[in-house]
């Protein structure tokens, strides 16, 4: 009878790890997923690391399927953590997110070492399939993965636009906006929890509420989360220019939680590649914006992506570009290379840019943002800024302005002999260095 026992132990155990790792890949709104699970498996009493070195018996990765550099890293990450199964280093395998929903039949035959694979709605299903329950009173409660002083609030789920260069929709589903009272109540347990600043995220922020208010309804929203105690900062990320609510900019300059920052991506300046992108806008529509958004609010600090290389895109659809990323002197800027994606409207199309030239073309629009970035940072020599502490490292503490979004934009430093601060502290500090993308500063006392 001893020996029945252990072995249903020995055998129960095998099949019910309890320390769970957890690899996330690709954007924000993947990591707020990764956060979700975490929260989930931990309510169902299992161990769960985030991407922390060292062997765990399941290892579940959260994949990207955006673009080709993307899929590349994903599928690579799998074949690294299939080959540690083959190995007998590991027991399960699960992969889930973005590249598992578009490419799953595929993956299924090329890598059978994974156990199961899994969309970007099937939580429930995976949860299921570890041996755990999906807990409904858990929902607006996750385990946060970024610094504790920050996190991502992810608003909506999915996207109704067309972009003709876009995966999201086929990856991510049709726009689906969550109610006013699960993000409130999700604000106010991540305040609990510490977290100074909410990061609003989605892949459009400014359609938000149309299909659950018919309205646009993220002004209404971002009046509601400034009342949530102990959140400091509110942050927008990922706003569609085609008509886009003012009212957002009047409600930003009217709360002092919100920073004046938005990130919006714009993609192109030339008016037939606008249309071949389906942007559903036109570069003097583009212009009329940005003017009237600065018009509103002058403290603004805007944020842009652009996609270069894409089909049909000439020389003179890049100058129109450069000389667009010149007179705007956007704040801050990333630049994308076109990458070929099936199933997307883009795909009918020759992709005719060599990839030599759309590197060329990237590192043609970053080099005139390094320069206007140097001169707005030598800009700020000399005034005060009210600063986040992120962390300590080396010698310096590290940290960011209300103008600055965690991992993409200008970090500043502080020597550490200059006093003492935790991560997640304000500090006043007078800017005194600037490079292109850094700043130096002093602590005001």
């Amino acid at each position: 009878m001893d020996l029945i026992l252990v072995h249903t132990t020995l055998r129960t155990k095998a099949l019910h790890p309890k320390k769970i790792k957890i690899i996330t890949l690709g954007c924000s709104k993947n990591t707020v997923d990764s956060e979700v699970l975490k929260s989930q498996l931990e309510a169902n009493h299992f161990e769960v690391e985030h991407e922390t070195p060292g062997p765990a018996p399941v290892v579940v990765i959260n994949t990207c399927g955006f673009i080709d550099l993307a899929k590349e890293e994903s599928v690579n990450t799998i074949l690294q953590y299939a080959d540690e199964k083959k190995a007998g280093r590991l027991e399960k395998l699960y992969v889930t997110g973005c590249l598992s929903q578009r490419y799953k039949d595929d993956l299924e035959v090329e890598i059978p070492e994974v156990d199961a694979y899994f969309g970007t709605m099937e939580l429930p299903s995976l949860l299921n399939t570890m041996g755990a329950t999906y807990r409904d009173e858990l929902l607006g409660e996750r385990s946060i993965v970024t610094a504790s002083h920050y996190a991502y609030l992810k608003i909506s789920e999915g996207c109704n636009r067309t972009c003709s260069f876009c995966a999201i929709p086929l990856m991510r589903g049709k726009h689906i906006s969550r109610t006013m009272e699960s993000l409130i109540k999700e604000a106010e347990h991540l305040a609990n929890r510490g977290v100074k600043e909410l990061i609003l995220i989605a892949q459009e922020l400014t359609y938000y509420g149309l299909d659950l208010y018919q309205k646009r309804a993220l002004p209404e929203l971002l009046n509601k989360l400034c009342d949530v105690e102990g959140i400091e900062w509110i942050r927008l990320h990922y706003a569609y220019p085609h008509k886009f609510p003012l009212e957002v900019i009047e409600v930003m300059k009217a709360q002092p939680k919100i920073c004046n920052y938005l990130d919006m991506p714009l993609q192109h300046h030339s008016d037939p590649i606008l249309k071949a992108m389906r942007r559903q806008i036109t570069a003097a529509d583009t212009h009329e914006l940005i003017n009237e958004i600065r018009a509103i609010h002058p403290e603004i600090r805007l944020r842009t992506t652009f996609l270069v290389g894409f089909p049909g895109e000439t020389e003179e659809d890049h100058a129109a570009l450069c000389q667009f990323v010149e007179e705007v002197k956007f704040d801050r800027v990333g630049v994308f290379e076109y990458s070929h994606e099936e199933d997307t409207r883009g795909y009918s199309l020759e992709d005719d840019v060599p990839a030599e030239i759309k590197k060329q073309r990237a590192e043609e629009i970053m080099a005139i943002q390094n320069a206007i970035s140097l001169e707005h940072n030598e800009a700020l020599i000399g005034q005060e800024v009210k600063v986040l502490i992120d962390r300590k490292e080396g010698g310096h503490y590290i940290g960011r302005s209300e103008y600055d979004s965690p991992e993409v934009d200008n970090e500043i430093y502080i020597d550490t002999t200059l006093g003492v601060f935790m991560p997640g502290q304000f500090v006043k500090i007078k800017i005194t260095g600037a490079t292109d993308y850094d700043l130096t500063g002093i602590p005001v006392h």
